[in-house]
């Protein structure tokens, strides 16, 4: 059973599920806390991972809701403000970019991701492999759509981080 549970205040009717997490060195042990306990992040630890599941609820029921401040407040509760990369002309309010390599698996719904330069309709039971890219989840139907998340920790290579900064 999870216990572990997030209803973010700032994006109404999204649900973190928090199930595991590893640092740098994973121990096997019969005395492993549950490393799930504490305060919602988004990224994995360092060297580590993190696997959760997330409902995501139908933009229309909250996305007219979403200010820059509210934004902000909510990459803030999901314990990484840096993420956040909208801003006016981005396709959705909750773009945003770790440096992570993320395996999304839709367990029940449909979710379209946005990308830069594209979008995707993941239909259920569809797989996402996603890499550091600047991306949103955008849920253009009438029910929740639930995922698993399973996020890597990595680093950007020189060539990219450059782009970026650049």
């Amino acid at each position: 059973m999870i216990t572990n549970v997030h209803h973010l205040k700032n994006a109404s009717g999204t649900v973190f599920h928090e199930v595991w997490s590893t640092d740098e060195q994973a121990i096997i042990s019969s005395e492993t806390p549950d490393v799930t306990l504490g305060p919602l992040t988004l990224p994995p630890p360092l060297k580590g991972t993190r696997f959760r599941f997330v409902d995501i609820p139908p933009d229309h029921t909250y996305i007219d809701q979403l200010s820059t401040d509210v934004l902000k407040a909510t990459f803030s509760e999901l314990g990484d403000i840096s993420a956040g990369t909208s801003n006016s002309a981005s396709k959705h309010p909750l773009m945003h970019r770790t440096e992570t390599i993320d395996y999304g698996i839709v367990i029940s719904g449909s979710i379209t991701l946005l990308l830069d330069d594209e979008e995707i309709i993941v239909p259920e039971n569809g797989v996402i492999v996603q890499r550091g890219t600047n991306h949103a989840w955008s849920n253009r139907t009438d029910q929740i759509c639930r995922m698993a998340f399973i996020l890597i920790d990595a680093k950007y290579d020189d060539n990219l981080l450059n782009k970026l900064m650049g």
